[in-house]
């Protein structure tokens, strides 16, 4: 029986150069794990197109009503997708939202943020 890969979350908001050294450190086993969602805050996020590229499942989820942080409902989007991607890590790739809260505790000592 095959051993199930380490499976890293990515969210970001912008145009993905982060995300493209991840997933590419993975593809090349460099990092020994693999890419198992992208989530996005932006709609139109080059990211999004860049996760699609390389056949990693990519996910627009709206932030809500707040300009720098999730409400609510969208924290509980988040997490309920990223649960369902069996996530072990979650890697903020220029991710512009704060998160709180529910999403703290669920991933305690699993988020790593990352700037260019």
């Amino acid at each position: 029986m095959a051993e199930r890969k380490f499976r890293v979350g990515v969210l970001g908001s912008g145009k993905g150069s982060n995300f493209v050294a991840i997933a590419e450190a993975c593809a090349a086993g460099q990092i020994p794990a693999e890419v198992a969602i992208l989530v996005s805050d932006v709609a139109e996020a080059g990211i999004l197109a860049r996760a699609r590229e390389r056949q990693i499942p990519a996910r627009f989820i709206p932030p809500g009503k707040f300009r720098t942080k999730l409400d609510d409902e969208a924290e509980r989007a988040y997490v309920e997708a990223l649960g369902a991607a069996q996530v072990d890590l979650i890697a903020l790739a220029g991710f512009m939202r704060v998160l709180k809260g529910d999403f703290l505790r669920t991933f305690e000592g699993r988020i790593v943020n990352i700037h260019p």
